[in-house]
């Protein structure tokens, strides 16, 4: 059964290179590199597509992790056992939540919001790359904010499982060593780090891949830029708003490599944290000094 999930990875990137061949042979890495994306030229890039992509998630996961790991740490330590399993099934509810949901809520509730504080943003911080642009509640900070709503339940819900794993004894060593509660915590936190950081890394996974909800949000506009007043666009958007138009073969190629350029992304994504789990559950093993026995100075 492991080897027919490495089977399926394997057969998914096979089949996106096979469909992907054409535009592959004609754009080879500027597809990657350029700008244009003109279907009635038949000239594609996907920068915009990837920097949108990445740069939404990556927001997302600065605003989401801190809250995740807030609600996991209420919950596993601090709430009252009453109300522990409400607030989590709570907390769980919101990933059940289709994403064509998420998305009418960002433009009928979100998006206006958005724009009032866009209205409302000080005079002194529109003079940074950040805020920029005119405030029509449509761009990349919207998307920003759906999709770290999106994975917070995910990051939370796995990272309070990590927690209660923490054998109880690690709290108890802490408490008898005159650490105070939130000192505890920490230590807990420590010993709990490679798989808060996987909680973190799947909640980032969820982000990249979303559709529906940043389609609705992010504008659709194919422009690089660090506001977050600004309309962008991501890979995922594209295909779901252009599978459809797309008639010539060289068109359906390039938005089949947009998948298989998100499909790499992804992996290379997942490697990448799986390395950091690794280099944190490395540990150095300690030398033994070869004992010697006092009479006659010979090793032990």
């Amino acid at each position: 059964m492991a080897l027919l999930v490495i089977a399926i990875v394997v057969g998914i990137g096979y089949e996106l290179v096979r469909q992907s061949q054409l535009s592959m042979e004609k754009f080879g890495l500027q597809f990657w590199l350029t700008d244009v994306w003109d279907p009635v030229s038949e000239v594609f890039g996907a920068r915009t597509l990837i920097w949108g992509t990445l740069y939404s998630s990556i927001l997302a996961l600065i605003i989401s992790t801190p809250i995740a790991l807030g609600i996991a740490i209420y919950l596993s330590e601090l709430c009252p056992a009453s109300l522990r399993q409400p607030l989590a099934f709570l907390t769980e509810l919101l990933a059940a939540i289709p994403s064509i949901v998420y998305g009418l809520w960002g433009i009928f509730v979100l998006a206006p919001a958005v724009r009032w504080l866009e209205l409302h943003t000080p005079t002194v911080l529109r003079g940074f790359p950040l805020f920029t642009g005119p405030p029509l509640g449509i761009g990349m900070g919207s998307a920003a904010l759906i999709l770290a709503v999106m994975i917070v339940p995910f990051s939370s819900a796995v990272a309070r499982e990590v927690l209660k794993s923490v054998p109880q004894h690690q709290r108890e060593a802490a408490y008898a060593l005159g650490a105070t509660r939130w000192e505890a915590i920490r230590a807990a936190l420590f010993y709990a780090r490679t798989g808060i950081v996987g909680a973190v890394m799947l909640g980032f996974g969820r982000a990249l891949g979303e559709t529906m909800a940043v389609t609705m949000v992010i504008g659709n506009t194919r422009h690089i830029s660090w506001s977050l007043f600004a309309p962008q666009y991501s890979m995922a958007a594209a295909i779901a708003n252009e599978f459809t138009e797309a008639t010539g073969a060289l068109y359906l190629s390039a938005l089949i490599e947009i998948g298989l350029v998100l499909f790499i992304i992804t992996l290379a994504i997942n490697v990448l944290s799986r390395m950091l789990i690794w280099s944190m559950n490395r540990q150095p093993r300690p030398r033994m000094a070869p004992a010697l026995v006092p009479a006659t100075g010979e090793r032990a």
